[in-house]
């Protein structure tokens, strides 16, 4: 047992110091996307968001944070989870290919100035690249999470997008950090909307 415990705290230590190492190269990005985030949406844009598994969850969870409220009460933020939409997901998969099951919603709802949030941990995932390129096509402006060195993700990002890199080949280490990541963004926009301290 005494085993079980020391790899337990390993983890958490690991967790705690990647993230701590992660903090001033993250801290402007995440700056960059909540201030991204709060322009569309006071331009009457909305905020799409995708991912697979553990990122479709992320994905889903930050809508929610924006459609809901994270720590101060506000009214709700135009934001869609791609990943939450059971129905739509498997017709596409199941009429064309998987990896169009983002990018045909994209096509169909992203408008020019919308923004997409994209989370991919490898950085190579198809939909999530046919994502990024659909929005791209459609105007949008992209934030883009991706673990490792960021795989072919990084090479469809412009000057003009955001990159959210956590260079870590440990998938859950680089959810963790997501996670966080999402957190700070949400707290971001609250400061910018609500002027919270």
């Amino acid at each position: 047992m005494t085993d079980l415990h020391h790899r337990i705290a390993a983890h958490f230590e690991e967790s705690g110091r990647l993230k701590l190492e992660l903090a001033e190269l993250l801290a402007a990005p995440i700056a960059d996307s909540a201030d991204l985030i709060v322009q569309a949406l006071l331009n009457e844009k909305k905020i799409l968001t995708c991912g697979n598994g553990g990122s479709a969850s992320n994905a889903q969870y930050f809508a929610s944070r924006m459609l809901n409220r994270y720590d101060q009460e506000r009214p709700g933020l135009a934001a869609v989870a791609l990943p939450a939409d059971i129905s739509t997901l498997t017709s596409i998969a199941n009429d064309n290919h998987f990896e169009q099951v983002f990018s045909r919603q994209i096509t169909a709802l992203g408008h020019q100035g919308d923004v997409l949030l994209a989370l991919s941990t490898s950085g190579n995932s198809k939909n999530i690249l046919r994502a990024i390129s659909a929005a791209k096509d459609a105007g949008m402006h992209v934030i883009a999470f991706s673990g490792g060195d960021g795989g072919e993700l990084v090479e469809l990002l412009t000057e003009e997008d955001i990159h959210i890199g956590v260079p870590h080949e440990h998938p859950a280490r680089i959810q963790e950090v997501y996670m966080l990541s999402l957190h700070c963004i949400c707290d971001a926009i609250d400061c910018l909307l609500l002027g919270v301290n």
